[in-house]
């Protein structure tokens, strides 16, 4: 997850732009990332119910529902990190 570029004192008009082309580039790409991580917790919840065909054991079950706490986990970081990248712009 990448932290937004600050501007620095007496950085001038030109860093000051390509920090915030930065920040634009990273925002896109961890919402990007945060948008794949829900669709992963998703389709981990389904594996966790017991809804995914040929992966309804109860190790299947229970791997599923690691998962999807992994990557809510996941998808709470990438949210933050472009929330954070998306007001630095």
């Amino acid at each position: 997850m990448s932290a937004p570029n600050v501007n620095k004192p007496n950085e001038g008009v030109v860093g000051q732009m390509k920090n915030s082309l930065e920040n634009a580039g990273n925002w896109v790409s961890e919402s990007f990332q945060g948008k794949s991580a829900e669709a992963s917790k998703e389709a981990n919840k389904q594996q966790a119910k017991g809804n995914v065909s040929g992966q309804d054991s109860l190790t299947d079950r229970a791997s599923g529902a690691l998962g999807a706490a992994s990557d809510k986990i996941d998808q709470h970081g990438h949210e933050t990190s472009a929330r954070a990248n998306k007001e630095s712009i």
